[in-house]
């Protein structure tokens, strides 16, 4: 194969205020939902089939399978030990989201419960997916379910009705609000509910019968308990709430947990954030912290999200660590490096921030520039200046002060900078392209031929080439420029035989030897969720990465110049995960 994935960066699971986030464990692994993605964090993989946004994921009592569901009531039932991860299974069980789901103690029958339009679940067969019995009893939105894996087999679901319906046939009316969690401890013996109404109570697993509601300082919860799991010998369990804590005190509301085998306590907050806490020790904050997202120094890169946080990315160690200081309040439209190591972002807050890097660390300086509108890109030039690309407006920054301002008679749309060379799309289709002598823009020409407006571009090392892609009718071609012809010709070389992408060309990048030599291949990125990655000496070759970013692609750049034939690539998109790829160059 012509490429291989060296890594993964796994996001988080998506949250929503309010509403409890299924985590699923099997051993020392846990997996989660996060938009059209299946996670598995600690084996770094995803699993990207669904059509639809996932809702919930289990991993079978073998931990040989998972089933994952989505906002369509769609379950499907994939191999987790094979590369390939095929899907062995796939059923429409309820016609609407699906909530919650349990395997039983053989991996032979499953219930699945949501929001369906004419039932709120179903037990099924999971080799034929035929109905194994019915759900009846609730009026509302079922969010849980628990199936106690020991003979004779019992389960127990939760809904919004404040019901707990025993498979015996007890309706348990214990909770005087929403039920958001059900659990069986893995001995059997008894199950935990949890609930609205700050409550937890906890079951005989084989009878249904009450046994004790825990209203000690220590158990109980001064706010909604979203979740509930249980240790692996059955003798403990662990609650999260709405009121910051999970046995443990945190500072973020608690929407889902998790105690896997191999004794973690994970935790899952309403900023997305999954806590591992040691059970041994009461910590005011967790002890180790799963984040994830775009390239800075040495063997780091940079990243940004859509709600404002920046990551940075350690790919010696496989690390990712929040960037530290006061950041942007919202997503964050542009990163650029800058010299010294500094680097630099701009978000929908309209701040331009200066980004650190202090001991293996990174953080935000306290100095910050404002611009003019909402920035849409960032790009820098060899003298330290930022080009910060606004609704109407081009600024030039240094030291956090504007020197030039250009207002065009275009809407710009996108910026690639190298050298003292800014090119700029517009929304007229045409790119724009300036040379900067440190005080001022001046306009060399202008490129046309694009068929729609200008969404990425990049500007080789040495000024030398010049990449552009659109959002035109597909399939949408890259237009390559090459400078050197442009001035000593008189003409201008266009390669637009690169017309692979079928949708918005998000990001470009020159792979170049050196800052002083040509560049030698281009990647791409899109909507369209595929990566590409053509030589620029022979434009016919490529290397096609289908599927490279689920969900759609929006950042792609070079970690490592050519060395022995391969090129060292990262991908991020719209599922929030971070890709390494090992490229042979074509």
């Amino acid at each position: 194969m012509s490429f291989t994935q060296t890594a993964l960066y796994p996001c988080n699971p998506v949250t929503t205020r309010g509403v409890s986030t299924k985590l699923s464990s099997h051993q020392d692994k846990i997996i989660y939902a996060n938009g059209r993605t299946i996670v598995d964090p600690a084996s770094s993989r995803t699993f990207s089939s669904h059509a639809q946004n996932t809702t919930v994921a289990r991993f079978s009592p073998t931990g040989y399978y998972c089933a994952s569901a989505d906002a369509i009531g769609l379950v499907k039932i994939w191999d987790t030990i094979g590369e390939d991860q095929s899907v062995k299974w796939e059923y429409r069980v309820i016609s609407g989201r699906v909530n919650d789901l349990a395997w039983d103690g053989e991996s032979k029958r499953m219930i699945v419960v949501g929001d369906g339009k004419d039932k709120f679940g179903r037990p099924i067969i999971v080799d034929t997916g035929a109905s194994c019995g019915e759900i009846t009893g609730h009026a509302k939105v079922v969010n849980a379910v628990s199936i106690r894996h020991q003979r004779p087999y019992r389960a127990v679901t939760g809904g919004d009705d404040g019901l707990i319906i025993f498979s015996q046939g007890n309706t348990i009316r214990t909770h005087t609000k929403f039920v958001q969690d059900v659990r069986y401890a893995p001995s059997g013996d008894v199950f935990a509910s949890v609930g609205s109404d700050y409550k937890v109570f906890l079951y005989d697993g084989k009878t249904g019968e009450t046994l004790v509601e825990l209203t000690d300082s220590e158990s109980a919860h001064n706010g909604s308990v979203m979740a509930c799991s249980w240790s692996g010998d059955s003798k403990s369990f662990m609650t999260s709430s709405l009121d910051c804590t999970v046995k443990l005190g945190v500072t973020n509301q608690q929407v889902g947990c998790v105690w896997t085998s191999s004794d973690d306590l994970v935790s899952l907050s309403l900023s997305g954030a999954l806590n591992v806490f040691d059970k041994r020790e009461n910590k005011d904050r967790p002890s180790r912290v799963l984040q994830v997202a775009v390239r800075g120094p040495s063997d780091t890169f940079i990243a940004g999200s859509a709600d404002g946080r920046t990551f940075h990315y350690d790919t010696s160690s496989h690390s990712i660590h929040a960037v530290e200081g006061e950041g942007h309040t919202n997503l964050v439209s542009g990163l650029a490096a800058g010299p010294d190591e500094h680097l630099y972002s701009s978000g929908f807050d309209d701040r331009v921030r200066e980004i650190e890097p202090s001991g293996g660390t990174f953080s935000f300086t306290q100095a910050s520039f404002s611009a003019s509108s909402q920035p849409k890109a960032l790009a820098g030039t060899i003298d330290g200046t930022l080009f910060v690309v606004g609704i109407n407006r081009i600024e030039a920054v240094r030291s956090n002060q504007r020197v030039f301002e250009l207002i065009p008679t275009y809407v710009p749309s996108a910026i690639g900078a190298a050298g003292n060379t800014v090119a700029i799309g517009a929304e007229d289709t045409k790119v724009h392209v300036y040379a900067w002598n440190g005080r001022a823009l001046s306009e060399s020409y202008v490129l046309e031929g694009n068929r729609g407006p200008v969404t990425a571009i990049a500007v080789s090392a040495n000024g030398e080439h010049i990449v552009a892609g659109d959002v035109g009718f597909p399939p949408i071609p890259l237009r390559l420029i090459n400078r050197n012809l442009l001035q000593s010709a008189g003409k201008i070389k266009i390669t637009d035989r690169w017309a692979h992408h079928t949708a918005r060309i998000a990001s470009l990048a020159f792979l170049c030897p050196s800052t002083a030599e040509s560049a030698t291949h281009v990647a791409s990125i899109s909507l369209d969720t595929n990566v590409y990655i053509y030589s620029v000496t022979n434009i016919s070759k490529y290397v096609a990465i289908r599927g490279a970013a689920p969900g759609g692609g929006s950042a792609v750049l070079w970690l490592e110049s050519q060395r022995s034939g391969k090129g060292e690539l990262v991908s991020a998109g719209a599922d929030g995960c971070a890709r390494i790829w090992e490229v042979a160059l074509p």
